[in-house]
């Protein structure tokens, strides 16, 4: 990664800016950055030569959330020689910042952004171990235990295995469709 951007320059050079959103479908259907291209971040060595075009032409600009898969993006995208930034805080801080978020026109039912899915999960988990530790036998409270250490690694570590789990379920995988439409898009850019 060569740099990182604070929402004030990337407002001020927005449209000069090849913008590549690396969070997963839903996500980026929850709100994304004007003028994103959703490439998630399991796809991304498949795009890497769209990517290398795009950057020929203009300055890449990686995001995704709060910054962390924008960080590993822009080193995958550092070791094929692709010069990268990364907008420091991700969609999360320009949204505090009051900036425009664009939305997909769908007529499916809105996704649910990767941390609401993982609050779903960890809590459910968590209810759930707790009751079958006073129904059926207290080891079951190692459940909530365990998805407890998983909390305090993920905080420690800023990783989030449970998301990248989440991740892999279908309704957060892109639809190769609409990963070759991105690409294609890309690689027509001037």
């Amino acid at each position: 990664m060569n740099s990182t951007l604070t929402t004030s320059a990337v407002r001020e050079r927005l449209h000069t800016l090849v913008v590549i959103d690396v969070r997963t479908p839903g996500e980026y259907a929850g709100g994304h950055l004007p003028g994103a291209h959703n490439i998630p971040l399991d796809h991304l060595e498949h795009a890497l030569p769209a990517l290398r075009e795009a950057a020929a032409r203009s300055d890449l600009l990686v995001v995704c959330a709060s910054g962390t898969r924008s960080q590993h993006a822009g080193t995958t995208l550092s070791r094929s020689g692709i010069p990268a930034a990364s907008l420091e805080g991700g969609t999360a801080a320009w949204a505090s910042a009051g900036e425009e978020l664009h939305r997909p026109a769908t007529t499916s039912a809105p996704k649910w952004a990767m941390d609401r899915q993982v609050r779903l999960t960890a809590g459910s988990v968590v209810l759930l171990g707790l009751l079958l530790g006073q129904v059926l036998h207290p080891a079951f409270q190692l459940l909530s235990a365990g998805i407890a250490a998983g909390l305090v690694y993920s905080a420690l570590s800023n990783s989030c295995t449970m998301a990248t789990l989440l991740g892999k379920l279908p309704y957060n995988r892109t639809d190769r469709a609409d990963l070759d439409n991105t690409l294609a898009a890309l690689r027509s850019m001037n």
